[in-house]
């Protein structure tokens, strides 16, 4: 144990999540993060002059960094696996089969394909589809494994502090974004993943009506998505292979949930 915990001490630790904040970017179908002081300093005194501060707050699963359980789509009714949706659904219940409860706390091996870099961009713009070939020169830099998490960088975290340049490019109100496509989405399902991450808000090229990348992945093949990340660290230090480190809320039935990933090095 103490060597683990003496190995763990002399890793660095990188932080891949996003702050919250009200106001933050949010995909226009989810709700928005609200937060707020439910109790002040001053407004309860103890003995001693003591007083506590506490507040609220409510989002969506799927608002900020976050973790896809594999429930989150379905395709023609059915689930991963091809579990009927409706016989697993409830409105107070969830979604009881898949559901981001039973994700167990991540613990693997991690890799980052910086696109942005690889394009000798600081960004890639706003309707770049990343495909099999990027994917394939970026992995020269390191070899994706069964079962990894796999991290897709486009520079797109840096725009994280205006919500609308975020989520649309500031073209308007249609989600737009640099991702994958579907020929993307079946190179790394051929690699046998855990999950797939990227630092946008849907992970794969949008706008798109029927999200493809989002079908293959969850429901075709259980393959986890992640979205929402920072990876700028990461390629600033031009780190490419790490362990990956993240657990979801235990969110009973629930299609998503936030997530603070930590990578380790």
């Amino acid at each position: 144990m103490s060597e683990l915990v003496d190995r763990i001490r002399q890793s660095k630790v990188y932080d891949l999540a996003q702050p919250y904040f009200v106001g933050m970017p949010h995909y226009p179908t989810h709700p928005p993060f609200l937060f707020g002081l439910t109790k002040k300093h001053g407004d309860l005194v103890a003995e001693g002059g003591v007083s506590s501060a506490a507040d609220s707050i409510a989002l969506g699963s799927h608002v900020g960094t976050h973790i896809d359980a594999l429930c989150h789509f379905s395709c023609g009714g059915k689930l991963f696996g091809g579990m009927e949706a409706r016989a697993v659904q409830s409105d107070a219940g969830g979604v009881r089969e898949h559901s981001v409860d039973l994700v167990e706390p991540i613990l693997r091996r991690g890799v980052l394909l910086d696109m942005a870099a690889q394009m000798n961009m600081d960004a890639l713009p706003t309707d770049f589809s990343i495909t099999p070939d990027h994917l394939e020169k970026a992995a020269q830099e390191v070899e994706i494994q069964n079962g990894d998490v796999v991290l897709i960088r486009t520079g797109w975290a840096r725009f994280w502090n205006d919500a609308a340049r975020y989520i649309t490019g500031g073209s308007g109100a249609v989600p737009c974004g640099p991702g994958p496509e579907l020929d993307g989405a079946h190179w790394l399902s051929k690699h046998g993943i855990f999950a797939a991450g990227s630092d946008t808000v849907a992970f794969e090229k949008v706008p798109s009506g029927s999200m493809p990348v989002h079908v293959h992945l969850l429901v075709e093949s259980g393959i986890h998505i992640i979205e929402a990340l920072n990876l700028e660290e990461l390629a600033r230090d031009r780190v490419y292979e790490f362990v990956f480190v993240a657990a979801p809320l235990k969110i009973r039935g629930g299609t998503g949930s936030p997530i603070r990933p930590l990578a380790l090095v």
